[in-house]
């Protein structure tokens, strides 16, 4: 696997992130809100942005993943572990002693990455996607319905 080049984006750069935002969220509201208060960091190979992640500062202690994502060519391929795991060093870096990350109940694959990493689940928030997202989201033939919530603990 090449190696991906992790760096902080500008809010410059932040227009050419939609679409790759878009993939792990389908609201671009939410995608705003997250992105005036968050640290965007974003994976490239040579020139080209393959991943991006976005952290945000729940409260002192606490740290969120709010959009991790991996262009579609490049997907399965390990980028999205080096990405979550960079957020894992910037928010133990920030002095947070927990990381969240949250998906649908049908991101399969997420769910199988982030406890690979170290996450446990905490909760569910049950009807989180109907309540939030004013059109219904499939991924792998299953509607996603429930938000689970995942932390790992940073020591």
């Amino acid at each position: 696997m090449p190696t991906l080049s992790i760096t902080t984006t500008t809010q410059k750069e932040l227009p050419t992130l939609y679409e790759l935002l878009l993939l792990a969220d389908p609201d671009k509201t939410q995608i705003n809100t997250y992105l005036k208060t968050g640290i965007c960091r974003i994976g490239t190979l040579a020139t080209e942005i393959v991943g991006v992640c976005v952290l945000t500062q729940t409260n002192p202690q606490l740290m969120e993943v709010a959009n991790l994502a991996v262009s579609p060519n490049y997907q399965g391929k390990g980028y999205g572990k080096v990405l979550l795991q960079d957020a894992i060093k910037i928010a133990h870096s920030n002095g947070a002693s927990v990381i969240k990350i949250c998906t649908g109940n049908s991101s399969l694959n997420q769910l199988a990455l982030y406890q690979k990493c170290g996450f446990r689940m905490q909760h569910i928030d049950h009807d989180y996607f109907v309540q939030n997202y004013s059109e219904p989201i499939f991924e792998n033939g299953i509607q996603c319905i429930d938000r689970i919530c995942l932390e790992k603990k940073l020591y």
